[in-house]
């Protein structure tokens, strides 16, 4: 079995939901950010560009990468994309615990794998898990690449 790697559909699909900032923020959780959500070695008023950007995205999905490669799926090109989008925004340990893990490791449908993902469309406003379109519409588009 060969190791994958993430493609240009899958890069993009990252990069749009992450959104792309050249110049450090808070995110959110208070935490210094840069690029498409990159926050190691981060500080304030560090400035990037395009490139440096880039090339932090392709070593910050790295371990996305070597997870799903650790498991030794038979995954089409589309479902590895999806999955490295997915573990980048919710992190390996919510993944390695998911109902979603659980249900690729087990050969279940696309269609029950899809609704997985669909259910990981919250995010904490005010204390308070809320449905957020941005969830939403990247779930979406990961459940697209899936089904590829």
């Amino acid at each position: 079995m060969r190791l994958m790697t993430t493609s240009n559909d899958g890069l993009a699909l990252i990069k749009t939901s992450e959104g792309l900032k050249l110049n450090a923020y808070k995110c959110p959780a208070g935490v210094w950010t840069i690029g498409y959500g990159h926050t190691r070695g981060v500080k304030q008023d560090m400035t990037i560009t395009q490139e440096i950007a880039d090339n932090l995205l392709i070593e910050d999905i790295k371990p996305c990468e070597k997870l799903i490669n650790d498991l030794r799926l038979n995954l089409r090109q589309g479902q590895f994309d999806a999955l490295v989008s997915f573990i980048f925004n919710v992190g390996e340990g919510n993944f390695n615990t998911s109902t979603l893990k659980k249900k690729i490791l087990a050969c279940a449908k696309d269609e029950e794998i899809a609704a997985e993902f669909k259910k990981w469309n919250k995010g904490r406003v005010n204390g308070k898990l809320t449905v957020l379109p941005g969830l939403m519409r990247r779930r979406a588009e990961e459940v697209k690449l899936w089904m590829l």
